[in-house]
């Protein structure tokens, strides 16, 4: 088949896949401030995308995102010390080789980014960031962690970082590295050569709802499509396609992951988005604690929850919500169809006084105030591996 291209968008920053997806035809849009895809019309689409992912396996190019290394400077301890004011899980508590979710936060308790946080050495962290909010993070690091013995490092442009999701993931990378992927935990990490390229970072971190693994390789453009190629070749028996940025936030959101800009935002505190569980307020100081700690005797005015449509009708980003009074009572932060429940779904803002399941909510839709109710979250959980022998368990 010839290949299609779509038109170039102008003003973009472009990922070294950029002329691969292209290449596919990908339907692209600006994200963030990057040329990036949406969905591959030529493979199926997003529908395609989501369901490999669920039942197979599919590819992303993540290589947007950002990456800042906090590294010890002349005394140990300044990298740990400073990563800990930074953000609110314990740092202290990763393993060499483990990872967490976390977020940075103004002195409000809101949003400055949620983060994961990736211990590399005895003092050496990796914190993967949001695209969007690149530029605004790596100087919010650099600016707080001047009174701190460390070292801060932009490696955002340094990888190309695939995520490789879906229940079928390590048998691909397997075909692929010399690690041994069976004893890597999920929010664990380690080195290894993955397609003749040493040295490589495995993650099996994710942000589908499904087993998985990301992969950092060397942000070169030839470097990547190779990579890009040998992981597409090696998946062929497993239904591998690429995936675009429309199947990873439906398959976020059906995991009930949070997204910068919806879910949290500099105008969002902890509490309210429901991310407590995140939230070491034990382990010391860190930026935000203050604001949290006085927040928290105080009575939520608000709390996410998940809707699922009754009436016809799709709840999107922004939407109006409304009680059986007529009164306005939420916002949707993100809704869609859900490809695997095949029912249309959305996170909502509400009064906690509203949470209880089955809570009749209504979302105004084209002017229309169309029914939803309060159902659990996530919307989907992935089924639970297969017992494994006693000796695989235990490692």
């Amino acid at each position: 088949m010839e290949s299609v291209t779509t038109p170039p968008i102008t003003d973009c920053r472009k990922t070294p896949l950029n002329a691969v997806h292209r290449r596919l035809g990908a339907k692209m849009v600006n994200f963030g401030g990057w040329d990036m895809p949406v969905e591959y019309p030529a493979t199926g689409g997003l529908l395609a995308e989501h369901k490999a992912v669920r039942s197979g396996v599919g590819m992303f190019d993540v290589s947007h995102m950002g990456d800042i290394r906090i590294c010890s400077g002349r005394t140990p301890g300044g990298a740990l010390a400073a990563v800990q004011h930074l953000s609110m899980n314990d740092a202290a508590k990763l393993a060499i080789g483990q990872a967490h979710y976390s977020a940075m936060l103004y002195p409000t308790g809101t949003f400055v980014d949620d983060v994961i946080v990736h211990r590399l050495a005895e003092d050496d962290y990796l914190l993967v960031i949001n695209a969007g909010t690149r530029e605004k993070d790596v100087s919010w690091v650099r600016e707080n962690t001047k009174g701190f013995d460390c070292q801060v490092e932009d490696l955002s442009d340094t990888y190309t970082q695939l995520a490789i999701q879906g229940p079928r993931a390590e048998e691909l990378l397997r075909k692929l590295t010399d690690a041994n992927l069976s004893i890597i935990k999920n929010y664990w990490f380690t080195h290894g050569t993955v397609a003749g390229l040493r040295n490589t970072l495995i993650a099996r971190t994710g942000y589908t709802g499904e087993d998985g693994f990301e992969i950092y390789v060397p942000s070169d453009a030839a470097t990547s499509e190779m990579v890009w190629n040998k992981v597409m070749e090696a998946g062929r028996e497993f239904g591998i396609i690429p995936s675009g940025l429309g199947a990873r936030n439906t398959l976020r959101l059906e995991a009930k992951m949070a997204l910068y800009g919806h879910e949290i935002s500099d105008k969002i505190n902890v509490w309210e988005a429901g991310l407590d569980r995140y939230c070491k307020m034990e382990k010391g100081d860190f930026i935000g604690r203050a604001a949290l700690e006085r927040s928290r005797s105080a009575a939520l005015k608000r709390t996410l929850v998940g809707l699922e449509m009754v009436d016809r009708g799709i709840a999107r980003d922004e939407y109006c919500c409304w009680n059986e009074s007529g009164e306005v009572i939420g916002v949707v932060t993100s809704g869609s169809p859900s490809p695997t429940l095949s029912k249309n779904i959305a996170l909502a803002y509400v009064p906690p006084a509203m949470t209880a399941l089955g809570t009749p909510v209504y979302v105004e839709i084209r002017a229309q105030k169309c029914k939803a109710q309060v159902v659990a979250t996530p919307f989907y959980k992935r089924p639970k591996k297969a017992t494994m022998p006693e000796a695989a368990a235990n490692v």
